[in-house]
C-alpha cells in the first residue's frame, strides 16, 4: 500500500483514511426504534453450535500502525510495521527511502540519534505494542538495499537527470518522480545516491538486536517477520534501486537467504512471505507483471518467466520451493503464506461512498470465499481468496499458515465501510485465516473501529466474540451475513448478524446449542441509528432456540447466549488419518478413534475441504475407523480431515490434515472432472476440468447434456451456449491449446429445479471422454491471469 503526501511519509504511522465520519442512508438518528411491521421479510438464519467447529486465531484482528489508545481499548492482538517505506528502512539510522510514494527521497524519523539503533521509530512501535499487549509483525528488507542516510538525497535529481514530470516543489525541488516530461521513465540512475547494500547479514543483525532488546520470539520478543513488502511491485515502487521486476528465481533465492537469516538469529521467529500485492501476485512474478505490462496482449496468457519455470503459476511454484528447502535442510523457513488483497471493483477500496459503491462494497466481500461470486472488476472470475490460498498451501506446502497482512474495503469512516469491515472479520474467522492486519487503521470514532469493538470489546468491559467458530448460515448472505462462535472462557455462544441493506429486515432465527438453551440472549448493536456508540437493547427471548428478530438497516447485531450450567463436552478430535489403497479415483483412510465427551460417539465424517463449509465425502458409524472415499479426480492433491460426532449432535474439532495425491487416470482420449462446489437449493456453481490424453489439440469444443432441469446462467473461461438440455462450450482463445496431458478448467453458475444430477457423458471435439467422478471440488477453479486495470488499488 502506498502513501500519498510528505506528512504521511514523515509520520510515525500510516496514513489514516480521511472522512467526515457521518452516517448515511435513510432512518438515521440515535434512539431510533424498529418495528417489525415496518420491516421487509429477510432471509432465514440458522446457527448450529454443535458442528463446523474450528479454532479462530486471534491474530486475524490486527491493524497496521494501530493507534495506541484504540489498541489498548481493544486489547488488539496484532500490529504490523509495514508498507512501502519499510522496504528500505535502516534500523541503524532510523531512516528510510519513500520510493515512489514520495519522489524516491531518503527521509528519517525525528528521534534522538545518540543511542541508535536504540530509540528508533521501530523500537517505539514495538514498545507501544508491548504496552497494549499486542504482538508485533515487523517487516524486514529483502530488496538488497537500505537508506544510506538521513535526508541523504533522492533517486532522480533534476540537476543530474534533467526536467521531470513532477517534483517535490515545496520541500526538495531537485527531487523528481523519475519520469521525463513526456512520461517516459528515466533509467540508468545510480542506486548509491540514496541507498547502500543490505543483504541477509543486515537482517540477521537487526533481529539479533531486537532479541537482545526485547527477548526472543518465545520469551516475549518480536514473534513475526514479514519478508519485505509487495516485492512483485518493486519495479515501480522502488525502481530507483530495483528497476527490473523480481523474478521467480530472485524471489526463491532472496527468501531462502533472508528467512534463513531471521531463523539463524531467532529460531522461534515466524516468517511470512511472499507478501504480494493482490490476486495477480498468485499468478505472476514481478518480472512477468512488468514485462506483460509493457508488452500487453498474449503475454498475460503466456508470461515468459512462468514459461521458463514449466508454465507453473508463481504462488504454487514459490510454495514448492519453500517445501524443497525444508526437505533439503530439515528446517522450515516459511511459516505463513502471506498475500495482500484490495478489492479491485471501482471505488470500493477508496473513499467513494455513493449508493452504488456502497452496495458494491458490501457484496464484494464475497470474493474472500464465495465460489459463485464472479468478481466485478477486470479480474472477472471467482476469486475465493482464502479457500484459494488454502488450496495452494494444501497442494504445495502443507502446514503453512495463511495471512493477509494488508487489506481494506474502504470508507472506514462511513457506516457501510464499518459493516464491510465487520463482514471481513467474520469471514476471516469462519474461513480459518490465521493472521490479518488492516491497512490503515481507523480513527477511534470511525465505524471501522466499532467493527473491531463488536468482536473484541462489544460491552466496554472486554466482552469478545467467541474463539471457536461454529456453523452459521444465512439464506442470503448479501442481505444478512451471519457468523457464530463459542467463547472458551465461559462457553457462551456469540452470534454476529450484519444487515448489509438500507432497509430493516425481519428474519427467523434458529439456534441449536450443545445443551438446553437459556431463556434469553443478551443483545448488542451498532449501526447507522447511532454511529457513535454500541447499544445494549433488551434481551432477546430464545423460545427454545427459535425466534424472529428485526435487524435495523445498516447494522451489526451481536447475540451473546450464556452457556447452560451443565455444559456438555463434545468428542475429542480423531487422530491423524493415514492412507492406503490410493487409486486414480479413490483412497482408503484409517484413523485413531476419538474420545467421547458427554455423549457416546455416533459417527465419523470425512471431508476433503473445510468441515465448516463443505459436505462430507463419507460418513461411517462410530464403530468403524476406516472409510473408502470414491469419485475423486485422477492425479489430484486432496487434503482430508475427519470429524467425530456424538449422539447429542455435537461435533469434534477436525483431525490433523492428511494430504494425498490420487493416481494417474487410465489413458483415453480425454478425461473430464465435473465438480459442484456450491449448491444453494435453486442454483449452483460447478467447474469442469478437461484433460487431453490424446494428440495435442489447438482449439476445442466440449459438449454435454444435463440430466435434469438445469440451465447455465453464467459461464467463464469459454464461450457457453445451451439448447434444451444440451450444452456446448468453445475455448476462450487463451486456453485453446491442450498438449498431451494438458488440462484446463472452466466453470459456470446454474439454476435448476428438481434434482441437480451431474451429466454422465462429455465429448471433446466429438470424442467421448472418461468421467473422473463428481466428488466435492478439491480446489477452487484455477486462477486466470489478466492485465490489471490502470491504477489498480494496492
Amino acid at each position: 500500500m502506498r502513501t500519498t503526501h510528505k506528512a504521511a511519509a514523515l509520520a510515525a504511522c500510516a496514513v489514516l483514511l480521511a472522512g467526515t465520519g457521518a452516517a448515511q442512508a435513510a432512518g438515521t438518528g440515535p434512539g431510533r426504534s424498529v418495528r417489525a411491521a415496518d420491516a421487509t421479510a429477510g432471509p432465514a438464519i440458522t446457527v448450529d453450535a454443535t458442528s463446523g467447529r474450528h479454532a479462530i486465531d486471534p491474530h486475524i484482528y490486527g491493524m497496521n500502525f494501530p493507534d495506541e489508545a484504540l489498541a489498548k481499548e481493544l486489547r488488539l492482538p496484532m500490529g504490523r510495521w509495514g508498507g512501502n517505506a519499510t522496504t528500505r528502512y535502516n534500523y541503524k539510522l532510523d531512516a528510510y527511502n519513500a520510493g515512489s510514494d514520495w519522489y524516491f527521497e531518503d527521509l528519517h524519523y525525528s528521534n534522538d540519534t545518540a543511542a541508535l539503533p536504540a530509540g528508533s521509530q521501530a523500537d517505539k512501535f514495538i514498545d507501544q505494542n508491548r504496552r497494549t499487549g499486542t504482538d508485533t509483525l515487523m517487516t524486514v528488507p529483502m530488496i538488497g538495499w537500505t537508506a544510506a542516510g538521513r535526508d541523504n538525497g533522492c533517486g532522480f535529481s533534476v540537476a543530474k537527470y534533467g526536467p521531470q514530470q513532477d517534483t517535490d516543489a515545496q520541500w526538495r525541488p531537485d527531487c523528481g518522480n523519475g519520469k521525463k516530461p513526456d512520461g517516459t521513465l528515466i533509467t540508468g540512475n545510480d542506486p548509491a545516491e540514496t541507498s547502500t547494500p543490505a543483504g541477509p547479514d543486515f537482517v540477521e543483525g537487526w533481529v539479533q538486536y531486537l532479541d537482545s532488546s526485547y527477548g526472543t520470539a518465545d520469551s516475549g520478543g518480536v514473534r513475526f517477520y514479514d519478508l519485505d513488502n509487495e516485492p512483485d511491485l518493486w519495479f515501480g515502487t522502488h525502481r530507483d534501486v530495483h528497476p527490473a521486476g523480481a523474478s521467480y528465481d530472485e524471489m526463491r533465492d532472496s527468501t531462502y537467504a533472508t528467512a534463513a537469516a531471521v531463523k539463524n538469529a531467532d529460531p522461534a521467529a515466524q516468517t511470512l512471505g511472499p507478501v504480494g500485492w493482490g490476486f495477480n501476485s498468485l499468478i505472476y512474478s514481478g518480472l512477468d507483471q512488468q514485462v506483460c505490462g509493457e508488452q500487453g496482449g498474449s503475454c498475460w496468457s503466456n508470461p515468459p518467466d512462468a514459461a521458463a519455470h514449466g508454465g507453473v503459476q508463481f504462488a504454487p511454484w514459490y510454495l514448492q520451493q519453500m517445501k524443497a528447502y525444508e526437505q533439503a535442510h530439515g528446517r522450515r523457513i516459511l511459516d505463513y503464506f502471506d498475500e495482500h488483497i484490495y478489492p479491485q471493483q471501482s471505488g470500493v477500496s477508496g473513499s467513494a461512498d455513493d449508493a452504488a459503491t456502497q452496495a458494491l462494497r458490501l457484496r464484494s466481500t464475497r470474493q474472500l470465499w464465495d465460489p459463485s461470486y464472479v468478481d466485478e472488476s477486470w479480474i472477472n472470475q471467482p476469486i475465493q481468496f482464502i479457500p484459494r490460498m488454502r488450496s495452494l498451501v494444501g497442494q504445495n506446502y502443507p502446514g503453512t499458515k495463511l495471512a493477509i497482512s494488508e487489506y481494506n474495503w474502504g470508507a472506514l469512516d462511513h457506516i457501510d465501510g464499518g459493516l464491510a469491515e465487520a463482514d471481513a472479520l467474520g469471514i476471516f474467522g469462519r474461513e480459518g485465516l490465521d493472521l490479518a492486519t488492516l491497512w490503515s487503521p481507523p480513527k477511534a470514532t470511525d465505524p471501522g473501529a466499532y467493527a473491531f469493538r463488536m468482536f473484541l470489546n462489544y460491552d466496554g468491559h472486554g466482552g469478545t466474540f467467541g474463539d471457536t467458530s461454529v456453523r452459521a448460515a444465512s439464506a442470503d448472505q448479501d442481505k444478512l451475513s451471519v457468523y457464530a462462535a463459542e467463547r472458551s472462557s465461559d462457553h457462551a455462544t456469540t452470534v454476529m448478524v450484519v444487515n448489509k441493506t438500507t432497509g430493516d429486515l425481519t428474519a427467523p432465527v434458529s439456534v441449536t446449542g450443545g445443551t438446553t438453551l437459556p431463556a434469553a440472549a443478551q443483545v448488542y448493536r451498532y449501526g447507522q441509528a447511532d454511529p457513535t456508540a454500541i447499544q445494549h437493547p433488551a434481551d432477546q427471548p430464545l423460545s427454545g432456540g427459535s425466534f424472529t428478530a428485526t435487524f435495523p438497516a445498516y447494522s451489526i447485531t451481536e447475540y451473546v447466549i450464556p452457556a447452560d450450567s451443565a455444559q456438555a463436552t463434545p468428542p475429542s478430535a480423531p487422530g491423524t488419518p493415514t492412507a492406503s489403497a490410493t487409486g486414480p479415483d479413490r483412497v482408503t483412510l484409517t484413523w485413531p478413534a476419538a474420545t467421547p465427551g458427554t455423549s457416546p460417539l455416533a459417527d465419523y465424517r470425512v471431508y476433503a475441504g473445510d468441515p465448516a463449509t463443505t459436505a462430507p465425502l463419507a460418513t461411517v458409524p462410530a464403530s468403524t475407523t476406516t472409510a473408502t472415499v470414491t469419485g475423486l479426480t485422477p492425479g489430484t492433491a486432496y487434503t482430508f480431515r475427519v470429524v467425530a460426532t456424538d449422539t447429542g449432535g455435537r461435533s469434534s474439532l477436525p483431525s490433523a490434515p492428511l494430504q494425498i495425491t490420487t493416481g494417474p487416470a487410465t489413458m483415453s482420449g480425454c478425461t473430464v472432472a465435473y465438480r459442484i462446489s456450491n449448491d444453494w437449493g435453486a442454483g449452483f456453481t460447478a467447474s469442469v476440468q478437461i484433460t487431453n490424453q490424446a494428440a495435442p489439440v489447438n482449439g476445442w469444443n466440449l459438449g454435454f447434456t444435463f440430466a435434469g432441469n438445469q440451465k447455465v446462467t453464467q459461464g467463464w473461461s469459454g464461450t457457453w451456449s445451451q439448447t434444451g438440455a444440451a450444452v456446448t462450450v468453445k475455448d476462450a482463445g487463451w486456453n485453446a491449446s491442450l498438449p498431451t496431458g494438458g488440462s484446463t478448467t472452466i466453470g459456470f453458475n446454474g439454476a435448476y429445479s428438481g434434482a441437480n444430477t451431474a451429466p454422465s457423458t462429455f465429448t471433446l471435439n466429438g470424442t467421448t471422454c472418461t468421467t473422473a467422478g463428481t466428488a466435492a471440488a478439491a480446489a477452487p477453479t484455477p486462477a486466470v491471469g489478466h492485465a490489471p486495470a490502470r491504477n489498480a488499488p494496492h
